[in-house]
């Protein structure tokens, strides 16, 4: 905002209003002063228009050297009493000088009678006119900072969300890497070759995992990538103790979700659900477009005698807070134990769409 008169509509604004305004006091000039209106006209509302131009400006940087916020209310009162009364003086002589051009030019349809109680008259419309015009001024600048802070909180706040969820994904990777090693060390005293294919496949799926990083969100379908060589890599380890049911809906292959999100539910299903059970079981996820929504289900067997938890929660909190993150109160996810199962489901928005760069 450079000036009163810096965009177009607001040049035509003010010249709007300020024609409207010499028309009512040219109107009210002829019938006080009993001259034909037509001369009140080419008096006032050349006067009107300069001093209405004049006021806009002087209104406007005063205004903005006088910040509210910034000012003592005795200060901005004083200096805007000094610029009123000053443009009040200044609008009272134009019109004298204007209507004295005239008079000399002896032309019938110029010039009026002032006497001085117009021109006081009009001194004390001025001073008004420019206190309305320093209102003005005030309360759109207010507006316009106060929008400006609220832009400014609102991307304060979506900075910390993305960096809370790139916090939050930056846990995924060490979570995974930690079990994953720990399922090579495992190999490595009983089947050195297949220590040697599962160390092979990790660094094929962090390849691809790192691959994605730049990407706020991806399809389902690259998800189940990443999943696929996660089991690729546990199938090393558990054999046929470890069988996987997949069950994915076309529709539902191209809509877009946080990377990792999945995976870190069926890492959980094998770790907490396969690796406990002597003769395994199967895991089952599906992944179903319902209308607006993505609905995901993870669910894996359990040892029947372990605990209500078995696990310390830090990937299901994980995904709680990427969806809160990303989604709001628009996504959840909800876990429960049913006898010998645990099952996991998420409710999402289903977008779809090019992948969102970050």
């Amino acid at each position: 905002m450079s000036g009163p008169l810096s965009k177009r509509r607001g040049a035509v604004v003010v010249f709007l209003v300020c024609i409207a305004l010499g028309l009512a006091l040219a109107s009210i000039l002829a019938r006080v002063a009993h001259a034909p209106w037509l001369n009140a006209v080419l008096l006032v509302a050349p006067a009107t228009l300069v001093y209405g131009i004049g006021t806009g400006f002087s209104a406007f940087y005063l205004c903005r050297a006088y910040p509210l916020n910034k000012r003592q209310p005795a200060a901005i009162a004083g200096v805007m009493a000094v610029a009123a009364l000053f443009a009040g003086l200044l609008w009272a002589t134009l019109l004298q000088f204007l209507n004295s051009v005239s008079l000399l030019l002896e032309v019938s349809w110029l010039g009026v009678h002032l006497a001085q109680s117009l021109l006081a008259l009009f001194f004390g419309l001025g001073v008004l006119l420019y206190c309305l015009a320093a209102a003005v001024h005030y309360l759109l600048l207010e507006f316009v900072r106060a929008k400006t802070a609220e832009q400014r909180g609102l991307e304060a706040q979506l900075v910390a969300q993305e960096a809370q969820l790139r916090m939050l994904r930056t846990q995924i990777d060490p979570h995974f890497l930690f079990n994953s090693l720990n399922s090579i060390s495992a190999l490595t005293s009983i089947d050195a070759a297949g220590a040697r294919q599962m160390t092979l496949q990790l660094a094929s799926f962090f390849r691809q995992s790192l691959s994605m990083e730049a990407h706020k969100k991806i399809t389902v379908e690259q998800e189940l990538v990443l999943i696929r060589h996660f089991l690729d890599i546990e199938q090393v380890r558990f054999g046929e103790r470890l069988q996987v049911a997949l069950a994915v809906d076309d529709a539902a292959l191209a809509c877009l979700l946080p990377p990792m999100l999945i995976q870190p539910l069926v890492e959980n299903a094998v770790k907490h659900g396969i690796c406990g059970l002597t003769d395994g079981g199967r895991i089952t996820l599906a992944v179903r477009r319902a209308g607006s929504l993505l609905q995901i289900e993870v669910r894996n067997p359990v040892d029947v005698d372990q605990g209500p938890a078995g696990g310390n929660g830090v990937g299901l909190e994980n995904v709680r807070q990427r969806l809160a993150g990303a989604y709001g109160h628009e996504a959840g996810v909800h876990w429960t134990r049913r006898g010998d199962a645990f099952e996991v489901t998420i409710s999402m928005p289903a977008q779809t769409g090019d992948t969102e760069e970050q």
